[in-house]
Parts: structure tokens; C-alpha cells; sequence
């Protein structure tokens, strides 16, 4: 599988999304995924499953070298105590002794970004994460961490798929050589109805979510993080990395409306 190299780090570009999974759900999910060959497995302290995951983890005895685990602080623990308290949490469920990325989950208003960043900086250099990174930020946001604090952001996890249009983001990642990762990537299941989607991939003797996938995946810079409780549907999204596009398979998807956001910003805490 491909990988995106980003500060230090070598990111598989497609991963396991565990929002919405827990327990020993969450548990079999992520087990299978590793026993088909996922290595990147993305998990948050707000989606309460780290525990899940760690027992999942510990089954697989893969080697730790292998592994890519990315966790997130939520948005109301981003004071420089509340950061070390969350993360030693979140190491201690995961049953792991560093993880591989620590992103800042939500934007806060009442974040001071230069304490935040430098004590994210502080749990790199103890080596207890390996990157660190920011999700759901603007390219205001972005300045802010990459030219203000010269904070070594590896990624920027925003929701990205076939129907929203998020150029002004990705020049601006692209321009700092940082990747995004793509969250609801399938659009939380509207990418299966797409008529156009399905028809591309007709062509191509694949689903409407695989061709959406394989368009995210052949992007540079770009990895994505499906979620799939299934065997069936974490095999399909390996297999999407096998199809190969053409430029008038582009051109149909660059047409398809680009507005169809499936998490509001509006509702998120402080979206600038």
C-alpha cells in the first residue's frame, strides 16, 4: 500500500475510521481490518472506543514498526494540562507506549494556540507521539499553527469526498507540503447512490464508493480513513486501490456538485 511521508513519518494512505465504533463491535472491526492488512488505524478520545482498539491491538501481535495509530484531544481539553492528561488516557486504553500522530480534534476559541502547539511539540520530542497534527482546521486556522507557531503539522483531517470541494484547503496543504486525511471519504453512504459514480464504475467492474475512494486515493497528498465494521466493506475499500481511472472518468467526477458536506461546521465547536 502506498504510503504519504510527512515530518518523520510514513502514513499509509488508506486507513480504518472508527467514529461510531465501540465495544467488542469496535473490537472485531478493527481485528479484521488488521488481519487483512490495514496498518493505519485512526481512533479519537471523544469516539470512546481507544479501548477497544488496544485490546485489538494486542490480539493482532503485529509488530509495532507496522502499526501507524493516530488519536485525537478533544476540543475542551486543549489547556497544556488537560493535553497531557487526555494523551496519557488515551496511551494507557490504547496499551501502547507511543502513538504514531496526536491531532487536535475540534478548533476552540478559547484555545491558546501557542501553548497547545508547544505542548503537542513536548510529547513529540519525549517521543511519545511521533507527529502531530491538527483536524478540522481552516486555512486561517492552518496559518496560524504552520507560519506563526512553525508548528510540524503531518496532516490536516477535514471531511473530504467526490461531492464537496475543498480546493482552498488543499492548495494551501499542498503549498507546505502537508497531507490531508480525508474523513467520510464515501460521504457517509451517499457515494453508493451517486448515479455517475455507479456508472464509472459499471465501467470499471466496481462499486460507486470504490471509484469515489480510488478518485481520493490517486490524489497526491491525500490518504483517507473509511469506516468499515465490515470484512466485506474494509475489503472492498482495499480493493478500490486496484482500479485504474482515465481522464474522462476525472472529467465526470470534477462535475458533480461539490456542496454536499456531510458534518456542519456549523454545529462544531467554534468553526471559524
Amino acid at each position: 500500500m502506498d504510503n504519504l511521508k510527512t515530518q518523520g513519518i510514513s502514513l499509509p494512505k488508506l486507513g480504518l475510521g472508527t467514529f461510531r465504533m465501540q465495544g467488542d463491535a469496535c473490537r472485531a472491526a478493527v481485528e479484521s481490518a488488521l488481519s487483512i492488512g490495514y496498518r493505519h488505524i485512526d481512533t479519537a478520545e471523544m469516539y470512546a472506543n481507544e479501548e477497544s482498539i488496544g485490546a485489538a491491538l494486542a490480539a493482532a501481535h503485529l509488530p509495532r514498526s507496522e502499526l501507524h495509530v493516530t488519536t485525537k484531544v478533544w476540543h475542551e481539553n486543549l489547556s497544556p494540562d488537560a493535553i497531557r492528561r487526555a494523551f496519557d488516557a488515551s496511551l494507557n486504553k490504547l496499551r501502547l507506549d507511543h502513538v504514531d500522530l496526536y491531532l487536535v480534534h475540534w478548533p476552540s476559541k478559547a484555545a491558546n494556540w501557542g501553548a497547545v502547539f508547544e505542548t503537542l511539540m513536548k510529547l513529540k520530542q519525549e517521543g511519545r507521539t511521533r507527529a502531530i497534527g491538527v483536524a478540522n482546521f481552516t486555512t486561517a486556522l492552518l496559518k496560524i499553527a504552520v507560519e506563526d507557531i512553525g508548528a510540524p503539522i503531518a496532516c490536516n483531517q477535514i471531511e473530504y469526498h467526490a461531492m464537496l470541494d475543498q480546493s482552498k484547503v488543499l492548495a494551501y496543504l499542498a503549498a507546505k507540503s502537508i497531507p490531508l486525511v480525508a474523513y467520510c471519504p464515501l460521504a457517509q453512504g451517499r457515494i453508493a447512490s451517486e448515479p455517475v459514480l455507479a456508472e464509472i464504475g459499471v465501467k470499471h467492474n466496481a462499486t460507486a464508493a470504490q471509484v469515489a475512494l480510488k478518485w481520493l486515493l490517486e490524489q497526491p497528498g491525500v490518504a483517507a480513513i473509511p469506516k468499515a465494521s465490515r470484512r466485506e466493506s474494509q475489503q472492498s475499500n482495499l480493493d478500490a486501490l486496484k482500479i485504474t481511472l482515465d481522464e474522462v472518468d476525472r472529467a465526470k467526477i470534477a462535475a458533480l456538485p461539490k456542496d454536499r458536506r456531510c458534518v456542519n461546521p456549523g454545529f462544531a465547536p467554534a468553526w471559524d
